[in-house]
């Protein structure tokens, strides 16, 4: 069962959050908060799974949340909502240590998927996050979208051919246990590639990383093609 603590200042909208969450019965939530310094604090409480944070909040906002929780509590993975115009607070948050972000106006499926890939250890970037994300990097003094693209491509071309096969994975918001089946290999040879591409790409977690796959354009799809 995965523990999910949910806070938003917004009552309705951790209500409907709620509801989501409710319809998989692998999921649980087990705290709401209203600010951020009720989420770090029940979050120290019950030790969950999975942060789901708004990232304006109040008092202490989502961002200053996730990096409390990431200092305070590391075994809980979050999970930022945002909406469409808050693309410098995502690349904060991105800073921060948050693995995954979603927009608030996306698929029920997507929230999901994006708990479950935390909680098993792995980055989620909701498509329409990562297409905002690339797009602001290009509009704000740093470079065109082909100069980003060819940075990104130029980065990833320092990588091993297998490292780069973990990186398009790890983009498509996949966990290390679920690259090692797609590779054939055993999750300790994944975690090993993961930190080298870290390091190599200059990164500090996962979901940056996940941007340069994006930027890159090597975005492994998370289903294998149907046959035709």
């Amino acid at each position: 069962m995965i523990r999910v603590l949910i806070a938003d200042d917004e009552p309705m909208i951790r209500k409907g959050v709620c509801s989501v969450l409710a319809t998989d019965p692998g999921i649980d939530v087990v705290a709401e908060a209203g600010d951020g310094h009720d989420a770090v604090e029940l979050v120290r409480r019950h030790r969950p799974a999975v942060a789901v944070l708004d990232i304006r909040m109040p008092g202490m906002n989502g961002i200053e949340a996730a990096a409390e929780i990431r200092r305070t509590t590391p075994e809980t993975g979050v999970v930022m909502l945002t909406t469409f115009g808050e693309d410098d607070y995502i690349l904060q948050a991105l800073g921060g240590g948050a693995a995954g972000f979603l927009i608030k106006s996306g698929e029920p499926e997507e929230l999901i998927a994006g708990v479950r890939a935390v909680a098993d250890g792995a980055a989620y970037l909701s498509p329409k996050v990562a297409a905002r994300v690339v797009a602001h990097l290009s509009a704000t003094g740093a470079g065109a979208l082909a100069g980003r693209r060819s940075a990104a491509r130029e980065r990833v071309g320092a990588l091993t051919g297998r490292e780069r096969d973990v990186l398009a994975f790890l983009g498509s918001g996949l966990s290390n246990g679920q690259i090692a089946r797609r590779l054939h290999v055993v999750e300790g040879t994944v975690k090993a590639h993961v930190s080298s591409i870290l390091a190599r790409l200059g990164v500090d977690n996962r979901a940056a990383a996940a941007v340069v796959a994006h930027e890159a354009g090597i975005v492994a799809p998370t289903q294998p093609s149907p046959e035709r």
